[in-house]
């Protein structure tokens, strides 16, 4: 060994070719300059150090693989207990078909790019394919955390115009509750009323956080989506008040007819409602209603806290909705609503404003006074 860059590091020799020693985090890392002139090794010796200092340099990076990447994202989303879980792995399965055998730094901006042009032509929906891409790019983000990778590569955007405007009025809403199972009934229409996510928040609700004296239902912080507790005062609408006093009565026969405990609120004969969309998909075709599905009832909700003239914040906090933004993309205004507003224009101008009227004038003048006009003089 010979060369040694006085305390920055050494160049040494194997052969004809010469090589470059380093430390980085309490490890040596050697590299080849592939080169038989010393020079070069000094230079790729001067250059990794450089990068060592402004925090640019991962000597594992050729080492990370696409398999690394999706682990990463993995263990992240099951450590912090991210509902999504799924769907990134999902996400994984579906990427590791073209990029399943690959270095990470193999993984090219224009690479990605072809990615997603050839999902779209398999006949993805653009929303699928920006969910895939999200979870590499979270894999990305994490190597890069942990000093594994340097940086992430630039990522195509995919453009999305996914967003719904479905919203049940009430008519609608009474047709599909006609065509939906008895055990429906109850937690479809705690959905439309409240604008809670059935699956994630209601199906899931159990009587402890049920206080009927009170009048109030509670979903605690971690729960629900965006993580925070939320409660909802269903004394305040009786019809609501109403639905869980007849579950209340409904959950305790059962549970005197099987001889357990039912802790769910909404249940089908005490066991819990796993997935109902075989059967709401045949009410929403038999109502008329095909391509409806539960989450507008949040839309519908929304739609009517603004109806009603609830202030946005207080809408906010009994939907769950955190930020402003999310609440205005729900917040749909429908053509009836429009009309209305419009018809409450008119009648405020023709309340409020001068209305013009014909006044008789000797014949040959054929002059036009407001009444305001002829009350002045």
């Amino acid at each position: 060994m010979s060369g040694r860059e006085r305390g920055e590091g050494t160049v040494y020799q194997r052969g004809t070719v010469w090589w470059a020693q380093y430390c980085y985090r309490g490890r040596v890392y050697r590299e080849t300059s592939q080169s038989a002139d010393r020079r070069d090794a000094v230079k790729l010796l001067r250059r990794r150090l450089a990068e060592v200092v402004t925090h640019r340099h991962a000597p594992e990076a050729e080492k990370v693989t696409f398999e690394d990447l999706g682990r990463m994202v993995e263990d992240d989303y099951r450590l912090n207990g991210r509902r999504s879980e799924a769907r990134v792995v999902q996400s994984f399965k579906r990427l590791r078909q073209h990029f399943g055998f690959d270095r990470a730094l193999d993984i090219t901006p224009d690479r990605l790019t072809a990615y997603a042009r050839l999902r779209v032509d398999q006949g993805a929906a653009p929303a699928t394919v920006a969910n895939e891409l999200a979870a590499l790019k979270r894999g990305f983000s994490l190597a890069v955390r942990a000093g594994r990778l340097v940086h992430r590569p630039a990522f195509p955007t995919i453009q999305l115009d996914n967003a719904r405007t479905g919203f049940f009025e009430e008519p609608e809403f009474r047709s599909l509750l006609a065509k939906l199972p008895d055990y429906l009934h109850p937690p479809v229409t705690f959905a439309y009323l409240s604008g809670w996510r059935i699956r994630s928040e209601i199906l899931s609700l159990r009587w402890p956080q049920v206080d009927l004296a009170v009048g109030v239902v509670r979903l605690e912080p971690g729960t629900t989506k965006n993580r925070e507790g939320r409660e909802f005062p269903v004394s305040a609408l009786p019809e609501l008040a109403a639905l869980l006093a007849r579950q209340r009565e409904l959950t305790t026969a059962t549970e005197r007819e099987v001889g357990a405990v039912i802790p769910y609120v909404f249940h089908r004969h005490g066991k819990p409602i796993r997935d109902f969309r075989e059967a709401w998909r045949n009410a929403c075709r038999r109502a008329g209603l095909v391509g409806m599905i539960p989450h507008d009832f949040r839309r519908t909700a929304v739609r009517n806290l603004e109806r009603a003239g609830v202030p946005r914040s207080v809408a906010m906090k009994l939907v769950g909705h955190k930020t402003e933004s999310i609440y205005r993309r729900y917040a749909i205004v429908s053509q009836r609503d429009l009309a209305e507003g419009v018809a409450k224009l008119a009648a405020l101008r023709q309340s409020t404003s001068d209305v013009r009227t014909v006044l008789a004038f000797p014949a040959g003048t054929s002059t036009f006074l407001t009444q305001s006009a002829a009350a002045a003089r």
